[in-house]
């Protein structure tokens, strides 16, 4: 049944994770599916593998930083249906 949701009105993604400023995890409200910044801006399945380099990514930001990346905007997720990424202004 989420499944039906999303295929008939589109994933609703929130940022589930913040990796640095610009590379963020999101996980759709209503299905649960993962989705990553890759290293060209676009957003793709969250696989082990890009996990893994978010991981490696998240603990030299730390280092380099000393904290966690922390946004001051509140920005709201794009929302994808099919192919088609649409932003709210």
């Amino acid at each position: 049944m989420k499944n039906l949701h999303c295929k008939i009105f589109g994933h609703h993604y929130q940022v589930s994770r913040e990796v640095t400023l610009h590379v963020k995890e999101y996980t759709c409200k209503n299905c649960g599916k993962e989705l990553t910044t890759n290293s060209n801006g676009y957003l793709v399945e969250l696989t082990p593998k890009y996990r893994e380099i978010n991981d490696v990514l998240a603990s030299m930001f730390i280092k380099r930083h000393g904290h966690l990346p922390t946004t001051t905007e509140t920005t709201t997720p794009p929302l994808i249906v099919g192919n088609l990424i649409s932003f709210s202004h």
